[in-house]
């Protein structure tokens, strides 16, 4: 199957075109550079001309907290632009993709939560995504809105990179105990991302996260260990913390479609992930 994968100089998309030139696809990545999703054009024309069978969408203005003072730049991407994927995607007949996340809900509900809840973002950030996902939907009748949450991997700024980094640095870090998610590895979610685009006809919305949740403190104690640092983790709370953005408590994501996309556990992933830095840094150092 021929694969397009746009925001393919990402963390995520990254992953996806490594994972599926593996599985054996005809993969084509485009970064931003290459492809800039809010000029509708330009998709429409590169689509066309890649012929792919499906478009996976990585490409996002992932800046939560920038997103709200930045919210009109935001939506020209993580909304609008994901539109224009979706339109030039069905154009030419390919099912699209589309990469969302679990800040398009309130966090109030107390177990996880699954594809048809109601939506309510708290953010600029989540509001742009919604409103990508409600674009994508209406654009293309062969679509798969997937939701993830919580996303580490290689080549790319995530909360494990940091407390690697913190780690290091300084004798204690403090991270919030009263934000729950579902911490999800690159190299789980990209494999599901590629299955999910040969599901065609399958439509509709995919809850897709390590399996497992934890809060922020939790995995910040889990990465310490496994890291091997000497970095006390001390718990607080988000209104000690406070953002300009604010966060979800629960966000934690499970399903109700059958068949589901189930990943491993994220505990799993971080022990990769893990492992898959210590393999690109050790040439490095040598």
């Amino acid at each position: 199957m021929k694969l397009l994968v746009l925001g393919g100089g990402g963390m995520l998309g990254r992953a996806v075109a490594c994972a599926a030139a593996r599985l054996g696809h005809d993969a084509i990545a485009l970064g931003h550079g290459e492809l800039d999703i809010t000029d509708a054009d330009h998709v429409a024309r590169v689509v066309a001309a890649a012929e792919p069978a499906a478009v996976v969408n990585c490409a996002a203005f992932t800046d939560v907290d920038g997103s709200e003072v930045a919210e009109g730049r935001a939506l020209r991407v993580n909304g609008e632009g994901a539109g224009n994927v979706a339109r030039a995607a069905a154009l030419t007949g390919a099912r699209v993709v589309h990469v969302s996340t679990d800040y398009v809900f309130d966090g109030a509900k107390g177990e996880p939560w699954v594809e048809s809840d109601p939506v309510g973002p708290l953010q600029a950030y989540g509001r742009t995504k919604l409103a990508g996902e409600q674009a994508v939907a209406a654009a293309a009748e062969e679509h798969a809105i997937v939701r993830t949450a919580w996303l580490f991997g290689v080549g790319g700024r995530n909360f494990v990179a940091t407390m690697l980094r913190l780690g290091a640095e300084r004798d204690e870090v403090e991270v919030v105990t009263d934000q729950r998610g579902g911490p999800t590895w690159t190299g789980h979610l990209a494999p599901a991302l590629v299955e999910v685009a040969e599901r065609r006809g399958d439509v509709g919305v995919f809850h897709a996260t390590g399996t497992g949740d934890c809060s922020w403190y939790e995995l910040a104690v889990e990465i310490m260990d496994r890291g091997g640092l000497d970095c006390r983790v001390l718990p607080t709370t988000s209104e000690r913390m406070a953002r300009p953005a604010r966060r979800p408590a629960y966000s934690v994501l499970g399903t109700e479609r059958a068949p589901g996309v189930v990943l491993p556990p994220w505990r799993d992933g971080l022990a990769a992930y893990l492992a898959e830095r210590e393999a690109v840094e050790a040439p490095a150092a040598a």
